[in-house]
């Protein structure tokens, strides 16, 4: 997988806005992970299933992930942010 653009849904924004700053900063690490090395074991990048096929899983640390769709032509759309229960809302 290679990372050409990220983009953010408004979604995506106001939950970031909502997160302790220590979250956040990390956020901002793996992001930057993310656009170099997109398989990098630290992401724990995985393609979730069933409802959510399609959507992809990053992770930030031990309970925050953000998740992420592949577009047509190679952009990320980062749809998500949060603790692990944000997979109930998408």
């Amino acid at each position: 997988m290679i990372v050409t653009t990220i983009f953010y849904s408004s979604k995506f924004i106001k939950e970031l806005k909502t997160l302790p700053t220590e979250i956040i900063r990390l956020a901002i690490v793996k992001e930057r992970i993310f656009r170099n090395n997109p398989l990098h074991p630290s992401l724990r990048l995985h393609a979730l299933r069933g409802k959510l096929e399609g959507i992809y899983s990053l992770s930030i640390s031990g309970n925050y992930r953000i998740i992420f769709e592949r577009q047509k032509n190679g952009d990320i759309l980062f749809i998500s942010i949060g603790t692990h229960d944000i997979y109930k809302y998408l």
